[in-house]
């Protein structure tokens, strides 16, 4: 067999990727991009993609340059108003540093490790949104798919 008649190889769920990518919110602003660096490695199932994301790219070939549209519910998920919590100062971890706007990281005390966004402060509670920053937002991804293994 010439090498002009192999099929290429497609991205299957079990894949070893070399692309280049690009999220942003559907207003162009852009949340992550490797088109300016060097292009990223990745096994698909290996979460360094949210799963969405990865589905997008099933079947595709090297060489192939994709622009996906992604509505808020196939992207990050719709944003859901009962992860947003008041919470009292007292009750998180001491020493964790609290600042509006920041994302925050911490432990349960089972272990269980959790992300937020800290939306308020006051002197008693911290509002706290454990959404993808993401969710209920219509996502742009943007792909160059280099090589598949």
């Amino acid at each position: 067999m010439s090498a002009s008649s192999a099929t290429e190889p497609v991205v299957t769920p079990s894949s070893f990727l070399t692309l280049h990518y690009r999220v942003s919110t559907s207003d162009g602003t852009e949340v992550i991009s490797t088109f300016d660096m060097s292009p990223a490695t990745l096994q698909m199932g290996g979460g360094q993609l949210a799963p969405t994301l990865e589905n997008k790219l099933l079947g595709l070939s090297a060489g192939a340059r994709q622009t996906f549209e992604l509505a808020p519910g196939e992207a990050f998920g719709e944003h859901n108003p009962r992860l947003v919590e008041r919470i009292l100062r007292s009750a998180l971890p001491d020493g964790l540093e609290l600042k509006e706007n920041a994302v925050v990281e911490f432990a349960t005390p089972e272990g269980a490790e959790f992300a937020g966004f800290v939306r308020e402060l006051s002197d008693s509670h911290a509002l706290i949104d454990f959404n993808h920053p993401l969710a209920g937002k219509s996502v742009r991804f943007d792909v160059h798919l280099i090589g598949v293994l």
